[in-house]
Formats: structure tokens, C-alpha cells, sequence
């Protein structure tokens, strides 16, 4: 029943831990503490399991101890009785030889003379033909009972001294598993402590990235609409720059190509868990969100990061713009750039969709290519 317990515990830790983790962003150190998490627990179970034993051997040797005791009391009384019935034959056998000895019979005082104790009595009695055999019988009978009681009374003492050594040995083996288990609670309860307040520190740093991202993308559409606004004007009132043909495209900084619609769509689904194979909002993979998300804009890409490599553009670091791929370890990762050096992107198992930084990726840079 304890170690049910014990392992309900565990589940229900586990359980708010994977809750809480459903909901929150990854980083290295929450994967850390959430390992560490997992050895307490696994530590937690061991010495539950360890004190499950204990205790079950604690009980035991409670119980034998308790029958120990009672037969211990049982067989006192015994002793009571048996020493009681040995007075009385002792009695009734000095009574016959003081009678044999006062109406006739001078052996009885050489028996009473020579005796060191009764059995020693008795058996001179016998030999003096002092005593009946009924009383012989009846003396020996009761100093037999009294020496198999006095022996049982001792095997019992000793057994009681036994016990009582294996119910405390037990006991204080118990108070130290006890002990130990409750400092891995403290520190079960410290490591859980340290994930949330870990994942509400990184909950409020991709709150912060996800607002300035955001804000970007508006400064970019905003000058975009500008650009197109400008060059609108420039065509309708027939004017031009010096050197250019009437009507010629104005170039203007940071309204390249590109779909920086992709990096807006792709900050809707953060918090999404990591699933392997996923390209649904129930669960992406790193191609499978790529995919996802560019399919809203009409754009097929491949569930491959090496095929959504070859399906796009090469462009330098110094061309991305909002909406292009970034990719990195040897093809096997691919992410969505949203400008200022960051991309969104679906990690690995036990992650979710989360803002990740160029510059702390663990992993190595491939390159950005661009979806035309």
C-alpha cells in the first residue's frame, strides 16, 4: 500500500511536470533540470521500494515479536503453576517421610540426612522404600514439569531478546531509508521548482521575441506598402530619377524578395509540441512545420529538409529577410527565419515550437535559402 503510493506520487509529479512542459519552451538547462528530474524520481522509487522491504520485514518481525511475548506469557504462567504443583508434591513427600519417621521408621531420617536436593530426595526415599511409588511418581512428575517449564522459559527469554534486536535493528533501518526518502522528495520538490520557474523565464523571453518579431514584420510590411505607395506616385505623376527611364522600378532597401508572411504565420504556433513526423498544428516536426506553414500561402514544400533545401534558393546571410530558411547539421534541420538573427523552429522530441537564436544553436549552420 505505501509503495503504491510511492509510485503515485511519482506519476503525479510526472504528470504535472509533463503538463507544465506541454505548455512551456525548451531550452538546454530545462532539459537538464528535467533529467535531473528523472534520476530523483527513478531514486525516489528505488528507496521506496528499498523501504517497502524494510517495512514488510518491520512488520514481520513485529508480529513474531508479539508471539513471542505471548507465549512467553503463556508459559510464565506455566512456571507459576508448575512450581506451585512442585511445592505441593515437595510438601506431601517431606509430610510422608516425617510421618514414616515419627511412627517408626528410622531410615527416613537417613533419607532427609542425605539429600542434597529433592531429586536426590526422592531417590534415596525410593531406595529406603521411604515413599509410595505414587508419591515417587508424583515428585518426579512435578520436578520434570518444573525443569521442562524453567528450560522453555529460557529458549523464550532468549528468543524475546532476538526479536526485540531484529524489531529495532529494523526500525532504525527504516528511520534512515525514511529519512533519505524525504530528502529526495525536498529535492524532487527544489528540481521542480527550479523547472518552473526556468520555463516561466523562458515563457516571458519568448513573449518579449515573439512581440519584437511581430514588430518587425509590421516595420517591413509598412515599408513595403511605402515602397509601393512611392513608386505608385512616381509612375502616375510621370516623374523619374535622373538617369532612369520614366516608370522604372525604385529599388528600395529591405523590400527584397522573400515571404515574410511565412515568419508571421510560423509565430501562431509556438508552444506546439514537437512530434516526430507531425505537420499539423497537433504536433510538427522541423520540415513538417516549414511545410505547414507555406502551405497557407499556396506554397507546396516537401516533408524532407534535404528536399526543401533543393526546392529553393541560395541567398548569403546578409540577404535573409523574414520568411526564408535557415538550415543546419548536415541538412537534418530546418527552421524559419523572422529577422534579428532568430528563427522559429521545431527542435527535437521532448521540445516544442519555439524562437531560436543563430548565434546559441547548438548545432552548425548550413546556410539560408529562399522559397521562390
Amino acid at each position: 500500500m505505501r509503495r503504491h503510493g510511492l509510485v503515485l506520487l511519482s506519476a503525479v509529479v510526472l504528470a504535472s511536470v509533463v503538463a507544465t512542459g506541454a505548455g512551456a519552451h525548451s531550452t538546454p538547462q530545462i532539459r537538464a533540470q528535467k533529467a535531473h528530474e528523472r534520476a530523483v524520481i527513478a531514486e525516489v522509487n528505488k528507496i521506496g521500494a528499498n523501504l517497502e522491504s524494510v517495512i514488510q520485514a518491520y512488520d514481520g518481525a513485529k508480529l513474531e515479536l508479539q508471539r513471542v511475548e505471548q507465549s512467553l506469557q503463556r508459559n510464565t504462567y506455566k512456571l507459576h503453576v508448575a512450581r506451585r504443583n512442585f511445592r505441593a508434591a515437595q510438601k506431601r513427600l517431606m509430610q510422608r517421610i516425617f510421618s514414616d519417621y515419627v511412627y517408626g521408621k528410622p531410615s527416613s531420617l537417613e533419607v532427609l540426612a542425605g539429600a542434597k536436593n529433592i531429586s536426590g530426595l526422592i531417590n534415596r526415599a525410593e531406595s529406603a522404600q521411604a515413599i509410595s511409588n505414587q508419591d515417587s511418581a508424583l515428585g518426579r512428575q512435578a520436578l520434570h514439569f518444573e525443569h521442562a517449564v524453567q528450560h522453555r522459559q529460557r529458549e523464550l527469554t532468549s528468543l524475546r531478546r532476538q526479536r526485540a534486536a531484529a524489531v529495532q535493528r529494523l526500525s532504525s533501518q527504516k528511520q534512515e531509508i525514511d529519512a533519505a526518502l524525504g530528502r529526495e522528495k525536498r529535492l524532487l520538490a527544489s528540481v521542480h521548482t527550479t523547472i518552473h520557474r526556468l520555463q516561466a523565464q523562458e515563457a516571458q523571453r519568448e513573449q518579449r521575441l515573439r512581440a519584437e518579431a511581430l514588430a518587425r514584420l509590421r516595420r517591413i510590411a509598412e515599408e513595403k506598402a511605402a515602397a509601393a505607395r512611392a513608386q505608385k506616385s512616381e509612375s502616375g505623376s510621370g516623374g523619374g530619377l535622373v538617369g532612369s527611364p520614366v516608370g522604372s522600378p525604385i529599388p528600395t532597401p529591405g523590400t527584397g524578395a522573400g515571404h515574410p508572411a511565412a515568419a508571421q504565420i510560423a509565430l501562431r504556433y509556438l508552444g506546439v509540441p514537437y512530434v516526430w513526423g507531425g505537420s499539423s498544428p497537433a504536433g510538427f516536426d522541423c520540415s513538417g512545420l516549414v511545410m505547414y506553414v507555406y502551405a497557407q500561402l499556396g506554397i507546396s514544400l516537401p516533408h524532407y529538409t534535404v528536399s526543401q533545401w533543393n526546392a529553393t534558393e541560395p541567398i548569403s546571410t546578409s540577404e535573409m529577410q523574414p520568411g526564408d530558411l535557415v538550415f543546419f547539421d548536415g541538412l537534418g534541420h530546418v527552421g524559419i527565419y523572422i529577422g534579428g538573427g532568430q528563427f522559429v523552429d521545431a527542435p527535437h522530441t521532448g521540445s516544442v515550437v519555439r524562437i531560436d537564436s543563430l548565434a546559441t544553436w547548438g548545432g552548425s549552420f548550413v546556410g539560408a535559402r529562399r522559397v521562390p
